[in-house]
């Protein structure tokens, strides 16, 4: 299927939409998923139209991991939390429902679920506030 330039996050890359934005670069973006299924779940974006991961550039790839790493370090450190999950989904089937390639970072606990996809959207403060913690992490 053909690249849908108008996705969610190619709103937000061109300025459309808002979004509390942790990291940019001239490749990548990254931001405070807006329906988390934990405190500090956090999306990695390659600027880069691309549908998902079985379409991309091995190019737009190499430049999206690192970028990916990085935000998984500082969401960990952030939220002083156990561990990471990190997670990308292909296709409908696959569990993809924005088809633009991303990368879902979110920080784990131990004994604590991940919240369902309930398509609620969390606070705008709660995430301003959250966006801040992980930006103070990468720096």
């Amino acid at each position: 299927m053909a690249y849908d330039s108008t996705n969610v996050f190619a709103k937000i890359l061109r300025g459309e939409i808002p979004c509390h934005k942790v990291l940019e670069d001239d490749d990548v973006i990254a931001f405070m998923d807006v329906m988390p299924q934990g405190p500090g779940h956090t999306l990695v974006v390659p600027k880069s139209a691309s549908r998902n991961l079985l379409d991309a550039n091995p190019a737009v790839l190499a430049k999206l991991l690192p970028a990916v790493q990085r935000v998984a370090r500082a969401v960990k450190q952030a939220f002083a939390a156990d561990g990471v999950s990190v997670f990308q989904y292909n296709e409908p089937a696959g569990g993809q429902s924005v088809f633009h390639l991303h990368v879902h970072v979110v920080p784990r606990f131990d004994g604590v679920p991940l919240k369902p996809h309930s398509g609620t959207m969390e606070d705008p403060a709660v995430l301003a506030a959250n966006a801040d913690l992980v930006r103070k992490a990468l720096t």
